[in-house]
């Protein structure tokens, strides 16, 4: 597998029909994935700020920012509608 493939291995689909399948989850589900994509994501800007690459991991490190926003925002959105989701 390449270090930064262009694809997400095992899913078959498009990048539309995986973010559909992301955003159709229960919501804390989805809080969930964005958190753990903001993780990589800052965990990258680590790596690469480790490696001198300050300018790269600068942008890493505001991306995964928005992405802890993103969470938070959409933890509140479950909150809204937690009781009304059955299992």
């Amino acid at each position: 597998m390449a270090k930064h493939p262009r694809n997400v291995e095992g899913f078959e689909g498009s990048l539309e029909q995986l973010a559909k399948t992301v955003g159709d989850m229960a919501y804390d589900q989805t809080a969930s994935f964005i958190e753990k994509l903001a993780d990589d994501i800052k965990g990258q800007a680590d790596n690469d700020k480790s490696k001198g690459r300050v300018k790269l991991a600068s942008r890493l490190y505001a991306v995964a920012e928005q992405l802890y926003k993103a969470r938070d925002e959409m933890e509140l959105a479950w909150k809204i509608c937690e009781h009304y989701m059955k299992d």
